[in-house]
């Protein structure tokens, strides 16, 4: 196995145990830190879905762009 899929695999697994116990020592209620969770999943999800479009756009315009030149 490469350094590369190992370091990925370890930091998988770093997230996915800080996750976890992040989960467990948090000060809210269970209800509470679910909601705050897809809050920010729902947040991350506008953004990637915004630099998404924008890049889009941006690929039209270069298009018209190299279309008049």
């Amino acid at each position: 196995m490469k350094n590369t899929s190992k370091m990925l695999i370890a930091l998988g697994a770093g997230l996915a145990i800080g996750g976890v116990l992040g989960v467990l020592f948090a000060p809210d209620k269970g209800s509470e830190t679910r909601k705050k969770i897809s809050d920010q999943g729902k947040k991350l999800a506008d953004k990637v879905k915004n630099k998404f479009h924008k890049e889009k756009e941006f690929e039209k315009m270069n298009g018209r762009v190299e279309e008049l030149i």
